[in-house]
């Protein structure tokens, strides 16, 4: 009965709201990026469209399957993406990653709305699905970035 009572707390009212309102929610039309991530374990799928303008998200669309804890997530993502740059999206990321698997601290503002899955630390097998839209919008933003950074 435990077990229940901890996955009614994980699923809290709070991470289903950000569930069903997650922003840019729609793929773009020609994107400079596009990147899909897929979680092999639960099969959850994130693909994230961006343009970057100056080095900082100018343009973000996302499609998301995943579970509540992977939309809320991308909810949390949406919410902050616009005008990050490729850095700050790594970090996020990999303070995400710490968050979840290695007790480290919720996210650097603005990214500190991700406090809302403390409670996922303890689902191992929910990791990658909440990791699913930053590690795609990381990816993205890099790839844009990276031929500016070599002279491209």
């Amino acid at each position: 009965m435990s077990e229940n009572a901890d996955l009614i707390k994980l699923y809290s009212a709070r991470i289903l709201a950000l569930a069903s309102d997650i922003p840019h929610h729609a793929r773009l039309d020609q994107p400079l990026a596009s990147v899909k991530r897929r979680s092999p374990l639960c099969g959850s799928t994130v693909t994230v469209d961006l343009d970057m303008v100056d080095g900082r998200v100018a343009r973000f669309g996302q499609d998301v399957k995943a579970c509540a804890l992977g939309q809320a997530a991308a909810a949390i993502l949406g919410r902050v993406v616009l005008g990050r740059t490729a850095a700050e999206l790594a970090k996020a990321r990999d303070q995400l990653r710490a968050m979840l698997t290695a007790d480290g601290p919720v996210p650097d503002a603005p990214f500190d709305g991700f406090e809302v899955l403390l409670p996922a630390r303890d689902y191992r097998n929910r990791h990658a699905s909440i990791l699913l839209a930053l590690d795609a919008a990381a990816e993205a933003s890099a790839s844009v970035a990276a031929p500016k950074a070599n002279g491209g």
